[in-house]
């Protein structure tokens, strides 16, 4: 899929439009949002603030939105459009909304909700580009192998620095951060240990043969 290109915070246009949807497990909530371009964020839990400080740093105002539409018709309507032809956030952040309801549910693995990368800059974005198109659903990776995917080289300080990109990854669960780990272990998370281990067994990867201690 085509990458939206990286835009200056104050000259984005329209609005960030976000909401918060239940989601199973130790998750509870997601804080989601979009701009026209694309799915901007996810956040772990009910945390108005989290999309209050995305679209400040995108310069834009931020609007909450009650997602009205049936899942099913968000879904089924990527290419809904809103003026002068450009399309709706509101419509970006139902479909995005689907989406994640639809990955819960178990009916789906590939999330092709367009993407706006602006919270992301440099190494951060070429790394977490990298993690969204190589490293799929029941798959993982290490740290150290997705460095060296990245182009950041294989050493040690390498793999400690995509530690921290995962870290600070604007869009988890759809960008799936959860699916890369130490090289002895589960590794860090930034949702918690037990919502990585619930993501991971959602997949298939964390059974009751692979025991991370």
């Amino acid at each position: 899929m085509p990458w939206p290109s990286s835009r200056t915070p104050g000259q984005t246009g329209g609005v960030f439009t976000w909401t918060v949807m239940p989601a199973p497990g130790p998750i509870g909530a997601l804080t989601v949002g979009a701009t026209a371009a694309g799915l901007a964020l996810v956040a772990f839990g009910d945390h108005p603030e989290a999309a209050a400080q995305a679209a400040e740093r995108l310069g834009l105002p931020a609007v909450a939105h009650e997602p009205a539409r049936s899942n099913r018709q968000a879904a089924a309507e990527p290419g809904q459009r809103g003026e002068a032809g450009a399309p709706d956030a509101e419509a970006v952040l139902e479909r995005a909304v689907a989406q994640l309801r639809e990955y819960f549910a178990g009916g789906r693995r590939v999330f092709d909700v367009p993407l706006d990368w602006s919270l992301t800059r440099g190494s951060q974005r070429r790394v977490l580009e990298t993690l969204f198109t190589t490293v799929g659903y029941g798959a993982t990776a290490t740290y150290g192998e997705l460095a060296a995917r990245s182009e950041l080289g294989s050493a040690h300080t390498a793999a400690r620095g995509v530690g921290a990109i995962m870290g600070s990854n604007p869009l988890p669960v759809v960008v799936p951060c959860h699916r890369v780990m130490a090289a002895d272990g589960l590794g860090g998370f930034g949702g918690g240990r037990s919502t990585k281990e619930w993501l991971l067994a959602h997949e298939g990867v964390l059974t009751g043969a692979l025991d991370f201690g």
